[in-house]
């Protein structure tokens, strides 16, 4: 039972993190959009710093895996479904806040 909890906060920790790197994302965009650059940029850099807490729990998990620990189970593939999520809002936040810089000009 010990292992099951520590794969649910390892879940949550993942999930929470890459949830409010996608925040950082979307509002990132939403600031990009408004003309307001410096602040899209810290907001990008906000997400990433939360992204790299995910990702970093995400590694651990699947260290243990390697190691022979079974850790998969459908809380974690959620949790990784949020990290894909999170970081394919990255990719569409940068763009399109160059399509706004360069709208701008």
């Amino acid at each position: 039972m010990a292992m099951m909890e520590g794969l649910d906060i390892a879940a949550m920790q993942i999930i929470s993190n890459v949830g409010t790197a996608r925040s950082c994302y979307i509002e990132a965009i939403q600031e990009a959009k408004k003309g307001n650059y410096d602040a899209a940029e810290k907001l990008i850099a906000e997400g990433d710093e939360s992204f790299a807490e995910g990702h970093d729990a995400h590694l651990q998990l699947l260290q243990k895996e390697a190691e022979g620990n079974n850790v998969v189970m459908l809380l974690i593939l959620h949790a990784e479904d949020q990290l894909m999520s999170a970081e394919g809002f990255k990719i569409i936040a940068n763009e399109l806040i160059d399509v706004y810089k360069r709208l701008d000009k």
